[in-house]
């Protein structure tokens, strides 16, 4: 029976990668997503991976969500907490709807969705939780104050559930990519981008199926005795 991994933030971007690569590697993929139909009905007419749609800062939405995700499809064995926002600019301009809301989307949906999966996982000994921070979780960035502190505690958070549940056979890692060559960072300005590839040593954009690649990686057996691990992959621009 294959194995069934749930994405957050799954039908777009990076998500949306990550879940067709899981889907060539051979697992079972529902891919959840909150806002965008017309993009949810298009990515699931293209590669046929059940999609869902719940806000994942929502702890009931959660509950509710994968409770309809086991009816449907079956127990959980990969989970990959995909899904983030951006709401930027200076703290000291910044109002608490823009702190509240990417701590809440990009950081406390983590437990959201965790906390829903981790005890069967621990009943049946096997779980893959793999979390996507950022390299500005990091190193901080400029105007990011409240995105660079969720990335931040995703690495955290990862570190401390891998702690306590490898003896129970399931493993917690996360993925801090840099810039990554998406929709969102292609609207940056021509002159924004530039900067940014000159930052890179590698001289260029990552590419969203480099983050799923590494995705699959962990997801798998091979990875068995990797836990609480962070794995950058920005291109050289930041080392840890």
């Amino acid at each position: 029976m294959k194995k069934l991994a749930l994405v957050t933030g799954g039908t777009r971007g990076i998500g949306a990668a990550i879940s067709q690569k899981l889907k060539e590697a051979g697992y079972q993929v529902a891919a959840v997503y909150s806002g965008n139909d017309k993009a949810a009905e298009a990515f699931q007419k293209q590669t046929k991976i059940s999609t869902y749609k719940w806000d994942v800062s929502d702890f009931k939405a959660c509950q509710e969500g994968i409770a309809q995700v086991v009816k449907d499809l079956g127990p959980i064995d990969i989970l990959v907490n995909n899904a983030g926002i951006t709401r930027d600019g200076f703290l000291h301009k910044m109002v608490y709807d823009q702190w509240a809301d990417v701590i809440q989307t990009n950081l406390t949906s983590c437990f959201n969705m965790c906390r829903q999966v981790i005890e069967p996982m621990r009943e049946r000994g096997f779980g893959r939780i793999i979390n996507i921070s950022s390299i500005n979780g990091q190193k901080g960035q400029f105007g990011q104050s409240n995105y660079s502190a969720a990335k931040a505690g995703l690495i955290g958070l990862t570190k401390a559930l891998a702690q306590e549940s490898a003896q129970k056979g399931i493993t917690v890692n996360a993925i801090a990519p840099g810039y990554i060559n998406t929709d969102m960072v292609q609207k940056l300005s021509e002159s924004v981008l530039t900067q940014i590839t000159q930052q890179i040593p590698i001289g260029r954009l990552g590419k969203p199926e480099e983050v799923a690649d590494a995705v699959v990686f962990l997801a798998s057996e091979g990875a068995g005795f990797i836990t609480g691990s962070t794995l950058t992959l920005n291109g050289g621009q930041y080392f840890v």
